[in-house]
């Protein structure tokens, strides 16, 4: 069986993920989700899928076929536009924009899709590695989790740390923001996915400490995490590179979304 899969999106990740599948010979990319008037856009970033901009098109004869899996690669917005109704259509859904989980309605609206049609929603690791490690030292008891990304200042170029720093006349690292993991998502939705997918893993968005830093020494982003419990305790850290032409994607969160396809249409998972 070959998992045919729908994309939301059809930006820099979504495009290298088509990329990079596309000659496997067990799930194949049928349909991308984008905006009206983007359709064209969408062929052309990821070809050979059919290009729809409302998941109501997967009901009538304009689509055949049916989606095994859908895979997210549009942002806070998109999933909340289009999650709950893919999932409403017992489609498993798999997520990177997984901040988007700090704003409750987003997070009850997928819940309650996914609960009435007995869909899943899967949270992909995307640019942190641990994760493994950490939702299992959850299950025999965690004490203390900690995320702290460290940027370039313009790598935080049009987030909130722009009303705390002058970021264009930094010559020390300068810490711009420390509270939760909810907080963080809400207040730097497009650079704090990661301190959502550690709080999810581990003790939740309440209850995870985030420090986020702007560092002129730094020339990639550094996501640290550490955590204490009945397990021991670990620190992890990883310097991860851009996307290629694209400095504000991560390379590994595009990794990690074709892993979850590959692993999706395996027989044995990893």
């Amino acid at each position: 069986m070959v998992l045919s899969v729908l994309v939301v999106g059809h930006g820099s990740i979504a495009a290298w993920v088509a990329d990079h599948v596309k000659d496997d010979q067990n799930l194949r990319i049928d349909y991308v989700l984008c905006r009206p008037g983007r359709e064209d856009a969408a062929r052309a970033a990821i070809p050979g899928a059919e290009a729809i901009s409302d998941v109501s098109q997967l009901d009538n004869d304009v689509v055949d076929g049916d989606v095994d899996y859908a895979l997210e690669c549009a942002g806070h917005g998109g999933l909340a536009a289009h999650g709950p109704g893919l999932l409403e259509r017992g489609i498993d859904l798999g997520v990177i924009s997984i901040g988007a989980f700090s704003d409750p309605d987003i997070s009850s609206a997928l819940e309650q899709a996914a609960k009435a049609s007995e869909a899943q929603i899967e949270l992909l690791g995307g640019a942190i590695g641990a994760i493994d490690a950490l939702a299992a030292a959850r299950q025999g008891g965690l004490e203390e989790v900690t995320y702290i990304g460290r940027k370039p200042p313009a790598g935080w170029k049009g987030s909130a740390a722009e009303n705390v720093l002058d970021l264009d006349g930094l010559n020390d690292a300068e810490v711009h923001f420390t509270g939760s993991a909810r907080e963080a998502a809400q207040a730097y939705p497009k650079n704090a996915n990661v301190a959502a997918t550690v709080a999810l893993a581990g003790l939740g968005l309440d209850h995870t400490k985030v420090t986020l830093v702007a560092d002129p020494a730094m020339t990639g982003n550094r996501h640290v995490v550490e955590a204490k419990g009945a397990f021991g305790s670990f620190s992890f850290t990883i310097d991860g590179k851009a996307l290629p032409g694209n400095p504000k994607s991560s390379a590994l969160t595009a990794m990690s979304a074709v892993r979850a396809l590959r692993n999706r249409a395996a027989l044995i998972r990893i």
